[in-house]
């Protein structure tokens, strides 16, 4: 017998809106099933800035969107608290800006209800010294800060406690299609090498940048206009405040404190396919020369980092660039659109408003399956809420308080080894690149170089004392009405036809943990790689090139399931600074 899975609603993405939908839907009642093809966040949702919108930057010309924005602000800061730093933000009238747009902006903000008050700028200066002192006008706006892997994973928790399911590492490789009706779809487990299907009432496709890939598994046509934003990051918090350049949206045009960082951004670039991404060295470029303006002296500061992600915009029948399109939410009928009933599309809008695009969603499920429950989650806050808003000094408050510097995995971002130890435990792990987004491990200056042999070795005992089962919670066949009995090794990219003699239950190598990434940290140094950093980069390559060998270690020749996000260039770029 094949084995199966049936529940009400399945939702395919694990990203921001996905985890919004099985919360919203298990909040209502609904047996849900949520399917991740990686890690939650793994796509676009995990490579943004981390700005929490005030609807400022669309005011002028999205109100619509902007609207959405900032409804869902106020809702964010009582529901995700825990996620969310109160930094406020800034909307800053360089020289280059001067026009008629500060008091259109004002207008505007004023007419939507989003608060905006025009502050002296010698107050700017005094709360932000580094900001270009030749600024003329500053408005103050409650932007804030998002960790939005914490949120992912705080609203995916809440799911889980409402009953739903969450299956990472769960690739849908084929929709079911029965008489003009999605029923469900075909699902590959990374984990196992199995594949199963699951049936549903209704399939709710939220794959973001993906959309388009899994509609056209159904012979739908969803039109998606993937645009890619290069980030970059600086290694320390050059400001606390989100800085906004208040013109029409462009490139480089804003700061946002994230943590330990700062982040600047972003391109926006047409791409044909949202992955593999390429980071081209004009756009690093542009990036900096952007951010001079805002903070003079920026471009000479320590670089960490460069990443993309890609904006799932959609707008029927739109031919233009990716910045006029519309950043509010599309939700998208099919049984009105194509015929095709049993399938919903929810996609655009912003991470700020997932939790407003979950609702519409779900809104809609309930009319397909004729029953009236109304939404729950503006009122209902995610497990770590009552915490408050983020605090920067939280980890060094507990280092600190209890004398935990002997147990520090990761000195950058205060990562010590019972953090990472539960979140193996508590989270499905393949690999480490998992841990990154679950404790920000390698996040920091080392971008790896000291914390990832540790972690490697952390995960190697565990694994032999029996504490490490990245399968227990995320792919246990358990549920399935006719469970597997001989699974294939984790390592999926490993030849079919080799036995490695893995246990059902064995994790990945240690060296393919490290080596895997190890290479997924360069990835985002190459495109960056000059002063400091390279400095760092040198030396991470003595440790473990020179005196570990990794290139050479047993299955040196092995990949993980992680993703391969983007192309760089072989060579560093030059100096940008010389």
């Amino acid at each position: 017998m094949t084995k199966h899975l049936d529940t009400n609603i399945l939702v395919i993405g694990g990203g921001a809106t996905g985890t919004a939908v099985a919360w919203d839907a298990s909040l209502r009642g609904f047996k849900v099933v949520l399917v991740e093809r990686r890690d939650l966040t793994q796509g676009t949702t995990g490579r943004f800035h981390g700005l929490l919108h005030s609807g400022g930057r669309y005011a002028v010309k999205d109100p619509h969107g902007a609207r959405e924005c900032i409804q869902e602000n106020r809702i964010l800061r009582r529901t995700h608290a825990h996620c969310i730093e109160d930094t406020g933000g800034f909307f800053v009238v360089t020289p280059e800006d001067e026009g008629d747009y500060p008091d259109r902006f004002k207008a505007a903000c004023d007419e939507i209800g989003i608060p905006c008050a025009e502050i002296p700028v010698r107050e700017a200066l005094r709360r932000e010294p580094l900001l270009n002192p030749r600024l003329s006008r500053v408005f103050e706006v409650p932007d804030g800060s998002a960790d939005s892997f914490l949120a992912a994973h705080a609203t995916a928790d809440a799911a889980r406690r409402a009953g739903a399911q969450i299956l990472t590492y769960h690739e849908v490789t084929n929709l079911i299609v029965d008489n003009q009706r999605v029923v469900g779809a075909q699902v590959y487990n990374v984990a196992t090498g199995e594949t199963f299907a699951i049936h549903a009432a209704m399939t709710v496709n939220a794959a973001g940048a993906w959309t388009g890939k899994i509609a056209a598994m159904a012979g739908i046509e969803v039109l998606i206009l993937p645009s890619k934003g290069t980030m970059i990051a600086v290694n320390h918090r050059v400001v606390n405040t989100v800085i906004n350049r208040c013109k029409l949206p462009a490139d480089g045009d804003i700061l946002v404190p994230s943590h330990t960082v700062a982040v600047i951004g972003t391109t926006s670039v047409e791409v044909a396919d949202p992955e593999p991404l390429r980071i081209e060295t004009w756009e690093v470029e542009k990036m900096l020369a952007e951010g001079n303006k805002l903070v003079p002296g920026l471009s000479q500061m320590r670089i960490l980092r460069a990443w993309a992600g890609v904006r799932p915009l959609f707008q029927e029948t739109y031919t233009g660039g990716g910045r006029d399109v519309t950043r509010k939410l599309a939700l998208l009928d099919h049984e009105a659109r194509e015929g095709v009933a049993g399938f919903l599309t929810i996609t655009g809008g912003k991470w700020t408003t997932f939790r407003l695009m979950a609702e519409a969603a779900v809104d809609k499920v309930c009319e397909k399956l004729e029953v009236k429950r109304p939404c729950r989650t503006a009122d209902t806050p995610v497990p770590g809420a009552e915490q408050g808003h983020y605090w920067l000094g939280h980890r060094l408050h507990e280092v600190e308080e209890q004398h935990l510097q002997s147990e520090l995995i990761c000195e950058c971002e205060l990562v010590t080894r019972a953090m990472l130890e539960n979140a193996v435990k508590r989270n499905p792990t393949l690999t480490l690149d998992d841990l990154r987004r679950d404790v920000r491990l390698g996040k920091g200056p080392c971008q790896g170089g000291f914390c990832t042999y540790r972690a490697v070795g952390i995960l190697h005992e565990m694994a032999q004392a029996g504490a490490y089962r990245p399968d227990a919670d995320a792919w246990d066949a358990a549920f399935l009405q006719s469970p597997g009995k001989n699974r294939e090794p984790l390592s999926v990219n490993r030849d079919r036809n080799t036995d490695y003699s893995l246990p059902n239950t064995a994790p990945p190598s240690p060296n393919l943990l490290l080596r895997d990434f190890l290479q997924e940290r360069w990835k985002g140094i190459a495109p960056i790689l000059w002063g400091k950093q390279l400095r760092q980069e040198r030396l991470d390559e003595l440790i473990y090139l020179s005196l570990m060998n990794a290139d050479h270690l047993p299955d040196a020749e092995l990949t993980s399931p992680s993703s391969d996000f983007y192309h760089y260039d072989a060579t560093p770029q030059e100096d940008a600074n010389a």
